[in-house]
């Protein structure tokens, strides 16, 4: 388990931990040997360092965007702090926790799987209880719902965002579900539990979050499709025309071609997955973009997407 995190570093002190290496650089000392400079990161920022002997194999060894253990010391250099590296080794993949390196969901991630389970359980009509009780109490399948992030950059781009996006969604689907007449809430909700379950496997994400081979070729909804198929043949009598009717909320869920839907929605409960997934992935993203402006701002800076600057609001004392 990492225990020395960049925000933390004080000069003087010891390293010896596993970082993400951003940036590395090969230049010349004056007397012609090589020497390695480097930018590291983890989930609290990034530090600058330098490795000044011995370096010509070990750039071999070593890529951008590889764990790497770092062995030295803390020092200070032009006003800033900085790693002297005695020996660094590329580190292995695996057993690695991803929110070491990523930022992470600000609520409890077993609470909120908790209440989804409540979610699920609430619901009534059998056969979608019975899917997705294929997938949650799977134990495989859930740890990877849990730390999965529900996108790159534009809004829940976390550990736990899929998890954190998916439980808003389907609790606004039961509330709005509930307050118009002749909506088949079951099917809403199942489709607002499961609308992005592909990416698990769209993104990858132990130290960065990037899209997977299998991601950029399918995108989520191919992937949600196929996953969905493969638990749904193994229900016994799950009705052929809600099986339909729930892939369509999978394949609509974007709303438009422009955005990535095959189809746009074309039922009453494909529509409110539609908006309500909007709103929740929309909130996120710009109270995540507000979040980084200073204290004291006032207004956000321009924001290039959604062209306009937002209102933080004047701070009160």
């Amino acid at each position: 388990m990492k225990k020395q995190f960049i925000d933390k570093f004080i000069q003087g002190d010891s390293v010896d931990d596993i970082f993400i290496l951003s940036e590395k650089k090969i230049s010349q000392k004056k007397d012609g040997n090589n020497f390695l400079t480097i930018t590291i990161s983890d989930k609290t920022g990034t530090a600058k360092g330098v490795k000044w002997d011995n370096v010509d194999e070990l750039t071999n060894k070593i890529s951008r965007g590889d764990l790497i253990n770092i062995k030295g010391s803390i020092s200070e250099y032009n006003g800033a702090l900085q790693v002297i590296a005695k020996t660094i080794e590329p580190c292995p993949m695996d057993d690695v926790d991803p929110s070491d390196f990523l930022p992470a969901t600000q609520h409890d991630i077993n609470s909120m799987f908790n209440r989804l389970l409540q979610i699920i359980e609430s619901i009534k009509t059998v056969y979608y209880k019975k899917l997705l009780n294929l997938f949650f109490h799977d134990e495989k399948f859930a740890m990877q719902f849990k730390t999965a992030p529900a996108g790159k950059k534009m809004h829940h781009a976390y550990i736990g965002g899929l998890l954190e996006h998916s439980l808003s969604v389907a609790v606004m689907a039961t509330k709005i579900g509930s307050h118009y007449s002749g909506i088949d809430t079951d099917i809403l909700i199942t489709g607002a539990i499961l609308h992005d379950l592909g990416k698990i496997k769209e993104f990858t994400y132990k130290t960065s979050i990037d899209y997977s081979d299998e991601g950029r070729l399918l995108s989520h909804i191919v992937i949600g499709v196929e996953m969905i198929n493969e638990k749904i043949v193994q229900i016994n009598d799950f009705p052929e025309e809600k099986a339909l009717l729930l892939k369509h909320m999978i394949v609509s869920h974007h709303g438009q071609r422009a955005f990535g839907s095959p189809e746009p929605p074309k039922t009453i409960e494909a529509v409110i997955l539609n908006h309500i997934d909007e709103i929740d992935s929309k909130v996120n993203g710009i109270r995540h973009f507000m979040e980084k402006e200073g204290p004291n701002e006032t207004w956000t800076s321009y924001h290039r997407l959604w062209e306009r600057y937002f209102y933080i609001g004047k701070k009160t004392t």
